[in-house]
């Protein structure tokens, strides 16, 4: 091992105050939810605003150990467990993407009961009396190891009751102090028939729309350690997900920070040191892949790669008008 971990033995958090700012300019767009908008918040130091919501930074720490090109984890991260789903013999999806991790309906839902039928099985036992927490982990280990970090909450009856979640143990979010809004606007233009119906997609369409500017953008990183440790595993667990949880966060700071069209961030300072334990850096992406790729091999026996069909019917669902998802944050929360 090259990444020394000594500072955070007796630590119950790893806490993370990263300075970020706009990769150009001075603008940014931020998160918007459905009736409400921009999640502006006042405090004793003036407007402040959500810049990215915790259930979208989970989704953005997950892709950041997936090869879109190949639909599968990044060469040097295989072995990690987790779960991929075909459709008709081509790539559909995987526990790495889905916003609620092995609780997924493309796994649950579908007539291919393989998987459900196996962790039926693992969780029978904790469908009444007390949840062995150690079991859970164990499970979750060996079918998806996101699960252990990003959380999930297996709610479905069948199994173990629908009682059975785990909190985030990996947790973030993005914030900005001291901000004002950047109205700016713009023009649809049609220029074949600019008095064109509009309702019908013609015409000229004009529009307003509100950024924002900020003294501080900073994103907040959470690692529950006394969480990790809680779970019951063995040291070589303990430290794979803490090289897995720490590489996430590097490998989304060196590479692309870009939210959305307009909010193209980046961090201040290239080597981050945590607020709590004072004084520990976040090591760099080699270190922590080199680190990354022993461990995995270490604990391989204890993970899986499953692979489930979902061919069944995608039927439209109704709408909801008051649904709260949708948009960026269109990943479930776990408590």
């Amino acid at each position: 091992m090259t990444v020394d971990f000594s500072a955070l033995a007796n630590a119950p958090r790893l806490l993370f105050e990263i300075p970020l700012e706009p990769l150009q300019g001075k603008r940014f767009q931020p998160t918007g939810f459905p009736g409400l908008g921009a999640a502006t918040f006042q405090t004793s130091e003036g407007q402040c605003l959500l810049v990215e919501s915790a259930q979208s930074m989970a989704n953005w720490l997950e892709q950041t150990i997936w090869d879109s090109a190949n639909n599968d984890v990044l060469p040097r991260l295989k072995g990690i467990s987790h779960v991929s789903v075909k459709r008709k013999g081509e790539f559909l999806t995987d526990t790495i993407l889905e916003s609620h991790r092995l609780n997924s309906p493309y796994l649950l839902e579908g007539s291919d009961q393989t998987l459900f039928n196996q962790l039926k099985s693992e969780f029978g036992a904790m469908e009444q009396g007390p949840i062995d927490r150690k079991k859970l982990a164990v499970t979750l280990l060996k079918y998806d190891i996101g699960s252990l970090l990003h959380g999930v909450f297996l709610a479905k009856k069948e199994l173990a009751g629908g009682r059975l979640r785990v909190a985030r143990a990996l947790s973030a979010f993005i914030e900005a102090e001291g901000v004002r809004i950047a109205a700016s606007g713009g023009v649809k233009n049609d220029h074949v028939h600019p008095s064109g119906d509009t309702k019908s997609g013609f015409g000229n369409v004009p529009f307003a729309r509100d950024e924002f500017t900020a003294e501080r953008i900073t994103l907040y990183v959470n690692l529950d350690l006394g969480q990790i440790r809680g779970y019951g595993l063995d040291a070589d667990v303990e430290k794979l997900l803490i090289l897995l949880a720490l590489y996430k966060l590097r490998a989304l700071l060196d590479g692309s920070l870009r939210l959305r069209t307009a909010c193209d961030l980046a961090a201040v300072d290239a080597d981050p040191v945590a607020r709590r334990p004072a004084g520990f850096a976040l090591p760099s992406a080699k270190d922590l892949l080199d680190d990354l790729e022993s461990a995995i091999k270490g604990s391989n026996r204890k993970m899986t790669v499953e692979k489930v069909s979902f061919d069944d019917e995608l039927k439209k669902g109704k709408e909801d008008p008051d649904a709260s998802g949708g948009g960026d944050d269109a990943a479930g929360d776990v408590p």
